[in-house]
């Protein structure tokens, strides 16, 4: 390299191309000129001012040299090189230190802290170059003489002048999910709304400005907070070095088995575990609309964001583990405080965009939190966080709930099983029936039959909580059955004004795994006096799945016996297309919370719209559940629906009050 006497650089030097590997830079007092100074001779740079982590930074920039600024802030650079000195030599790297002249006398505690190379001021920014290319060539030795140099994966993207994509390096690709390049549109969409303000401002900036550089702050999904350093080519070229803000220590992703192992040796020893149970909501529309292959996509994207807020708020404390389907958990020996800050962060985290190849795509979650009580073995403390998951997802606003407040839900499972079999004897249980509308005449055709519990001291319960209870108590036979025969007794009673409606009745899992349940349930019916040709059994979409033969099945022979067949819940499971053309089904009934969605982004209308696409192209009637507001009803009758239910009509009816709202 040629310079002039003062040190500027040369034009030769000027010249010289952008190198593929970053520059790490940290500097106490100047950060901004002197990473300017390199910048514009091809560095990319990855600048710090701060020590903090200077290790973890360092690794996480990919770079292979780093240049530490000590001028004026001796003590600092000091304690950065001994941080950085280990890893250095262990990486085969080079450590340029930068001295004043009065602090000549440290060189040796720098050589000793692991420098490789220095500098002492005052110097030209033609000398800091020659020094930079030195530490270059002494790295690039090192790394063809040992086989053993294991350097991190740079982070990072690029995209050509006037490209419409980015193209990610291979490890933030993994990082996020991604297998590929990205649509400007679709990166953009995984920042929260005032981050990519800002991020398109920096853009247009870099754009307007060849050979500017910038920096922005921002979260990323699969890594949480990040700085992503931007430079602009003469030729409009965009670099992007990622640099993660904090990385804990890593969690491992266990099997159901293993959490289960886990768990009961911490338990056996005393500790005071928490858990939390996640459940995606919306999983099983990325499946049907997009394939198994996108599915499998985004449940690998969840694990790393999974993983990533844990590290970030328990650190080493926790396990992370996939207990089936579209469900995660998440266990730790920590305080509850700390267990629903981790809940918090994750429902934040999980909400957030998802980029699946070219596809950007949004989920949301449910969260179950349970803290140990006393003589809880790992089943113990799974079935609490699972009834909490369970309120959580009945509930029509509350993203987690907590079963460890003082000890115990508010209405504790375990003495609700105690209560139920009584409840039973007491005629506490009761069946309301909420209203059916055509959305076309806004006429009354139908109604669900809803199981109530009127509790003594926990006031009306609704079906999951009770069904839930009576799980525990092994009564889900005999609730079911009591639940039908109700309501159609109910319903065989209902006078005329009432005699064109037809009743849905809930199937549950428990009644599909019983050995001759159709002849039973159409005894049952007959028995009733309802009429067949009125009846529409409904099956939850989870329950379809763990036996999907036995209810294709059971469906096929009460549908030739005259009853029609709905699946209700549709977007809550973990289902596909395969299992819709697979069942006999008449109805397709649509959860409330993606009815719900309807009026929210436009994405969340593409997404109804084609769940109310695919079901009618399968000959299917759609009954929109859970309405509550015209918007609502308008924008579903609008796609396609033709059947809503939810309080926009009524909430549930005693027979006398439905009667009395269709007669009016």
């Amino acid at each position: 390299m040629r310079k002039g006497g003062d040190g500027v650089l040369s034009e030769a030097d000027a010249a010289q191309p952008e190198r593929a590997v970053p520059l790490f830079v940290l500097s106490f007092r100047q950060r901004d000129e002197l990473a300017a100074s390199v910048s514009g001779a091809g560095w990319r740079v990855v600048a710090a001012r701060r020590a903090d982590d200077a290790e973890r930074r360092f690794l996480a920039s990919g770079a292979q040299i780093a240049l530490v600024d000590a001028r004026g802030a001796l003590s600092d650079g000091l304690a950065a090189a001994r941080a950085l000195g280990d890893m250095i030599a262990a990486t085969g790297n080079a450590m340029l230190v930068l001295v004043s002249h009065t602090d000549v006398a440290a060189l040796g505690d720098f050589i000793e802290a692991g420098a490789t190379h220095f500098l002492t001021s005052p110097h030209g920014e033609g000398e800091l170059l020659q020094a930079l290319r030195c530490a270059e060539r002494h790295a690039e030795r090192v790394a063809g003489n040992r086989a053993d140099v294991v350097r991190a994966a740079p982070l990072g993207w690029h995209a050509q002048p006037g490209s419409k994509r980015i193209e990610p390096t291979a490890a933030l690709a993994s990082l996020i999910g991604n297998g590929g390049a990205l649509a400007w549109r679709t990166a953009l969409a995984m920042l929260a709304p005032g981050e990519r303000t800002a991020a398109i401002a920096k853009l247009r900036q870099l754009l307007a400005q060849p050979g500017d550089a910038t920096a922005i702050v921002h979260d990323l999904a699969g890594i949480g907070r990040v700085v992503t350093h931007l430079r602009s080519g003469a030729d409009g070229t965009i670099e992007a070095v990622v640099e993660p803000v904090a990385v804990g220590t890593a969690t491992t992703t266990r099997d159901a088995a293993g959490a289960r192992r886990w768990l009961d040796r911490r338990l056996g020893e005393g500790a005071p575990i928490g858990v939390a149970l996640i459940a995606l909501t919306r999983f099983d529309l990325v499946n049907a609309a997009h394939g198994r292959a996108a599915g499998d996509a985004l449940l690998a994207a969840a694990v790393a964001r999974i993983e990533h807020v844990t590290r970030e708020v328990m650190g080493r404390r926790a396990i992370v583990a996939r207990v089936g389907g579209a469900e995660f958990l998440v266990a730790s020996e920590a305080p509850h405080a700390q267990l629903m800050l981790l809940a918090a962060q994750l429902a934040d985290q999980i909400g957030r965009a998802f980029p699946i190849g070219a596809l950007t795509t949004t989920v949301g979650c449910r969260i179950g939190v349970a803290c140990r009580r006393d003589g809880d073995d790992a089943a113990a403390l799974l079935r609490h966080a699972s009834e909490a998951l369970a309120e959580a997802k009945a509930s029509d606003g509350a993203t987690i709930r907590d079963a460890c407040a003082d000890g115990e839900p508010a209405a504790p499972i375990e003495a609700l099983a105690l209560d139920l079999r009584h409840a039973l004897d007491r005629g506490e249980i009761d069946v309301l029936f909420q209203p059916q509308v055509a959305i076309a005449s806004g006429r009354i055709v139908g109604a669900e039959a809803l199981a109530r519990w009127r509790h003594p001291r926990f006031g009306e319960l609704g079906a999951e909580v009770l069904f839930a209870a009576a799980e525990r108590a092994d009564l889900a036979i005999a609730l079911s059955d009591h639940v039908q025969r109700l309501a159609l007794t109910r319903a065989a009673a209902w006078p005329g004004a009432l005699a064109h409606l037809r009743v849905a009745v809930n199937l549950t899992a428990a009644d599909i795994a019983r050995p001759g349940f159709a002849d039973l349930f159409l005894d049952r019916v007959d028995t009733s006096g309802f009429p067949r040709q009125r009846l529409t059994a409904e099956i939850t979409e989870s329950g379809l799945i763990d036996d999907l033969g036995a209810a294709a099945a059971l469906l096929a022979a009460l549908r030739s016996a005259g009853l029609r067949i709905a699946i209700d819940d549709f977007g809550t499971g973990y289902s596909s297309l395969a299992y819709l053309k697979a069942l006999p089904l008449d109805t397709l009934k649509i959860d409330k919370r993606l009815s719900q969605d309807i009026t929210g982004s436009a994405r969340d209308r593409v997404v109804v719209r084609g769940v109310i696409d695919m079901a009618r192209s399968l000959g299917l009637t759609v009954v929109a559940e859970g309405v509550e507001t015209a918007e609502q009803l308008d924008l579903l009758a609008k796609e396609g629906c033709q059947i809503y239910q939810g309080f926009l009509c009524a909430e549930p009816l005693t027979s006398e009050a439905l009667a009395a709202l269709v007669g009016g």
